[in-house]
């Protein structure tokens, strides 16, 4: 697996200890405006540079932006059922079955049976699959490189907290 798939393991450090505070508790309330203005640009930008890219990368082995979605999603998190895929990336049940198929049909993903529940199967990529996550994984390790390797963990973790809060505001 090429990520964690435990994500708690990856950090036990909870949000609220990484937010910045003033000294009178204000917390994110009391950061200066044109800082927070240059932040929201900047995360802006990282959003459509991210789309770009995901765009760019599952277009040069010929997939589409949801399967190269599915790929990244099931690189992270491991091995799921079609429901959670669907429910995670915000597709209909007919749509999760249709980008599975096509998941198949590359050679990408395959479903195989559920570990305790006969009634059930899980997405699992495959070594193809594995494979593509990999060479899109090489240019984000390059793009990460940028940053001081001293400052890495503490960007990493900025990054998470982001992602989070982001992500909860979007279910």
């Amino acid at each position: 697996m090429l990520y964690p798939t435990d994500e708690r393991a990856a950090d036990q450090r909870s949000v609220d200890d990484l937010l910045p505070t003033s000294p009178d508790g204000d917390g994110l309330a009391a950061l200066d405006a044109d800082a927070m203005a240059e932040a929201v640009r900047n995360l802006r930008a990282l959003i459509m540079a991210g789309e770009r890219y995901r765009l760019t990368a599952a277009g040069s082995v010929g997939l589409g932006a949801t399967e190269s979605s599915a790929i990244s999603y099931l690189a992270v998190h491991g091995d799921r059922g079609q429901s959670e895929l669907a429910r995670d990336l915000n597709l209909t049940s007919s749509a999760a079955t249709a980008l599975v198929d096509r998941l198949e049909r590359h050679g990408a993903a395959q479903r195989v049976r559920h570990p305790t529940d006969r009634r059930r199967t899980t997405i699992r990529l495959t070594v193809r699959g594995e494979e593509l996550a990999a060479a899109a994984q090489r240019s984000l390790i390059a793009s990460l490189e940028l940053v001081a390797s001293a400052d890495l963990p503490l960007f990493s973790g900025w990054l998470r907290v982001v992602a989070a809060d982001l992500d909860a505001r979007t279910r």
